[in-house]
């Protein structure tokens, strides 16, 4: 570049001392060929890994539509006259992507949650209905199907080996239409931080383990979409944000995409949600300080009899220090660990016993139901009414949800629910009062796993299972 340029200096010198008119033809030709060196130069720049990684990923990405029946209350008027609540329809926008050339897509459980209708539109604006596949509260993931061919397919990645700082892309459609077209749009940052584990405080609520943080703007309509690193692959479903105003502050949150994978293979194969279980059930921290939870460790305070974790040789006491190449240091990071198993697979724990460790190989089993009647198992658990004064007198964090003052041993035992217990969530349901509990049983029971969310010692703990059909 420097040697043409002091070329173009030497004729045009030449020009201005009256040379002839073939060396001014030359210092125009050179002339040209610096502008579109230049032009050239500025449109490779322009050019990052960013944008190839966007250009990779974002026709297949699509925007998901809902629609719900609410009851609207009636108008003053209308009770006056002894009118009832009437209907109407929410409409609800989120974002995905496709996994499969012939329409399989992965959202967010919550973006379809109590949805009766569902469409997906592509990005030149094609709309098609959807199909849920199946829902996975848990996890906050669902999988959808439209009946396509040939579709534009994302490219999925590796989450277990993502690098602190690397560059990273939110991509969907944030605020719906509101922003005029189908088109989805790009936010950029990094990578934050991994294994995240987050109780109740995200925007929307709800439990979320082992989570990607990111500060790539999230907001809402994102749901759904593609977290993608710089190769253009999917690395995790943007999923939920920390705030405390509404809008991105830079702590968003993503669900690892091997978890996703995991559980859209289990529907695709098998039909069904199939929940990682070994049979262990582990004890909670004495203490109400948040840092002794975190460095407590995973302790096992049962095992279920004839359970994988039984067959391996796992005793209560035992310390779960590892599994597989992962560390584990508490709860969360044992939930997390058992989340991301494979039902089938063998894993090798281990355990420390007696100052020493062992390690244990365990099958991975699905979570077996709770052989009882939906009825049956409120028959089990009485709950009341969490009150101010219920909630001061035994010194609750939470102001609303259920107070469990009887639970039968065998529901102490399978489930892990005590008495005192304040019971706040079931799956996406919030708890407000004690006759929510036996609505949200009624309503996940005998389709889907049933994740627990309750206060215990002013800590929020989780429980999963399974309640078998009527």
């Amino acid at each position: 570049m420097i040697g043409r340029l002091a070329s173009s200096v030497v004729v045009l010198w030449m020009a201005a001392c009256g040379t002839s008119a073939p060396a001014n033809s030359n210092a125009q030709a050179a002339s040209s060929e610096v502008r579109q060196a230049a032009s050239q130069s500025i449109d490779a720049s322009r050019r990052t890994a960013i944008t190839e990684a966007a250009s990779k990923v974002a026709a297949a990405v699509v925007t998901v539509q809902t629609e719900t029946i609410e009851k609207a209350p009636s108008s003053i008027f209308e009770q006056f006259f002894g009118g009832r609540s009437s209907q109407r329809v929410a409409p609800g926008l989120g974002s995905g992507f496709i996994t499969r050339p012939d329409g399989v897509i992965i959202t967010n459980a919550h973006v379809v949650s109590g949805a009766q209708s569902v469409s997906v539109m592509l990005r030149d604006g094609k709309t098609f209905p959807a199909k849920v596949l199946g829902v996975d509260e848990q996890n906050d993931l669902a999988v959808l199907k439209i009946d396509a061919r040939d579709l534009p397919v994302a490219a999925l990645g590796n989450s277990d080996d993502l690098l602190i700082g690397e560059w990273a892309l939110a991509i969907g459609n944030p605020y719906g239409f509101v922003l005029g077209n189908s088109e989805p749009s790009v936010t950029a940052g990094v990578i934050s931080a991994t294994g995240r584990n987050l109780m109740g405080q995200t925007e929307g609520g709800g439990v979320y383990l082992d989570m990607i943080q990111t500060d790539a703007a999230i907001n809402p309509g994102n749901s759904g979409g593609p977290l993608v690193n710089a190769l253009g692959e999917v690395v995790g479903v943007n999923s939920s944000i920390y705030t405390p105003s509404g809008g991105s502050i830079g702590l968003g949150f993503a669900i690892p995409i091997n978890r996703a994978k995991r559980v859209a293979d289990d529907l695709l194969e098998h039909g069904k949600i199939r929940r990682p279980w070994i049979g262990e059930k582990l004890r909670v921290a004495a203490s109400d300080n948040p840092r002794d939870v975190i460095s407590t460790g995973a302790f096992v305070r049962t095992v279920v009899p004839g359970s994988p974790a039984d067959r391996a040789g796992m005793r209560p006491g035992d310390q779960i220090v590892r599994a597989g190449r992962h560390a584990v240091r508490n709860v969360f990071e044992w939930e997390a660990q058992r989340l991301n198993m494979r039902v089938g697979d063998t894993v090798p724990l281990t355990v420390l016993r007696g100052g020493r460790e062992i390690t244990l190989d365990v099958t991975v089993a699905d979570l077996p139901e709770v052989n009882a009647p939906k009825v049956t198992v409120m028959r089990e658990i009485q709950v009341v009414t969490i009150t101010p004064a219920i909630a001061a007198e035994k010194q609750l964090r939470t102001t609303r949800g259920a107070l469990v003052v009887s639970v039968s041993d065998r529901i102490r035992d399978e489930i892990g629910l005590q008495e005192g217990d304040a019971i706040v969530q079931i799956n996406q349901f919030q708890i407000q009062q004690a006759s929510d509990v036996n609505r949200a049983l009624e309503q996940y029971g005998g389709r889907s796993v049933i994740r627990l969310l309750f206060e215990r010692r002013g800590l929020l703990y989780t429980t999963d299972f399974r309640i078998g059909p009527t």
